[in-house]
């Protein structure tokens, strides 16, 4: 079997796969679990004359402007406004959300095909470097046939001024990622670094003006992120993806919200933390505001910022919606905190806390 098929043969939509609409639209798609009958997916991409992204065939415009709720809500109030057989009431979830009916997919983009057909044929300078950092990542343990570009590289809608964005598949090949790209940051080796000057700057004034966070809150989770940088003079990200049999099934768990709540907790297990949603359990909680509960086991986010920002031992402080999960296979009810809901409106967080002393 070629590496590049490897993986694909039990493939379905997966995190940050994107699928086409007749109408054009390019909705990305989020997690690996969906309806039987749908795909979970937010807009991000819509057809558009004046459109940065495109060539002279045909040009989009990006509906989501920034990876915050309120941009997320306001691409719902769209889709809900004008076309509502793309809005769908989630009752896993106890809230709405956009999700492609299969009938209306045109086309999926699959990162992994994508990924084949740059690095056999790449056509300019930002896709040579997509090609140089996937070679590093291969030659670093990740397996070859379970790498893929997401992004505006996947959909061939790029400019000069694009990021490059590799999705990697499962556990095993994500660690594999995660320990090269940490070492080889830290050096800076081999043409990678981390933000500095005024990137750096204006990611910390980004972050802060578009989330509930202090810039020293934002330095701390910069200081975590393994997963972003700057490959020769290029800003790349890395997106681990759940395999199938790794993520759970749509409706196993039911999620019923129980109001707002801000807590502190200590990490009890990191390891789900780098996919999305990112999974911290947790223990030792206090309730800072909000509804007293036992059995208060995991914080959850569906926001990226708030990936890979904390190891076991560590202690965060999380606002978000209080939900009682109700785990449908084990027969047990507990309950989470979910960060991202659109509830929340935007204020909801995970923040590392400084340890002792700092």
């Amino acid at each position: 079997m070629s590496v590049w098929l490897k993986g694909l043969e039990l493939r379905g939509f997966r995190d940050r796969d994107f699928v086409e609409t007749p109408e054009g639209f390019l909705f990305c798609v989020v997690g690996c679990a969906h309806p039987e009958d749908r795909v979970i997916a937010y807009l991000k991409y819509v057809p558009s004359e004046s459109g940065k992204w495109g060539d002279l065939n045909r040009r989009f415009s990006r509906t989501l402007k920034a990876y915050t709720i309120p941009d997320l809500r306001k691409t719902i109030d769209f889709i809900g406004e004008k076309y509502p057989q793309y809005l769908y009431y989630s009752d896993v979830f106890s809230t709405w959300m956009t999700a492609v009916p299969k009938d209306r997919i045109v086309r999926h983009y699959i990162p992994e095909q994508r990924l084949r057909d740059v690095i056999r044929n790449p056509k300019n300078v930002l896709e040579r470097r997509l090609e140089e950092l996937t070679k590093m990542l291969v030659d670093s343990g990740v397996e070859l046939g379970f790498l893929g570009v997401t992004g505006s590289i996947l959909l061939g809608i790029h400019q000069p001024f694009s990021d490059i964005d590799l999705t990697v598949y499962g556990m095993k090949n994500s660690k594999h990622a995660r320990q090269f790209l940490e070492e080889a940051v830290k050096k800076r080796k081999n043409g990678l670094n981390s933000f500095q000057g005024s990137l750096l700057k204006n990611w910390i004034k980004s972050k802060v003006e578009k989330h509930p966070i202090t810039a020293d809150d934002a330095r701390r989770i910069l200081s975590r992120k393994w997963n972003m940088g700057v490959f020769k003079g290029v800003r790349f990200s890395i997106h681990p993806v759940r395999l199938e049999h790794e993520a759970e099934p749509y409706g196993a768990r039911l999620y019923r919200p129980r109001g707002e709540i801000t807590i502190r907790a200590t990490v009890s297990d990191a390891s789900e933390s780098m996919f999305l949603p990112a999974i911290y359990k947790i223990r030792d909680v206090e309730v800072i505001e909000g509804p007293k509960v036992e059995d208060l086991v995991e914080a959850c986010s569906y926001e990226s910022l708030y990936d890979s920002l904390a190891e076991e031992g560590e202690r965060i402080q999380v606002r978000g919606r209080l939900e009682l999960v109700i785990d449908r296979r084990e027969k047990r009810e507990y309950y989470r905190v979910l960060v991202g809901s659109l509830e929340g409106g935007g204020k909801e967080y995970i923040k590392p806390l400084p340890k002792a002393g700092l």
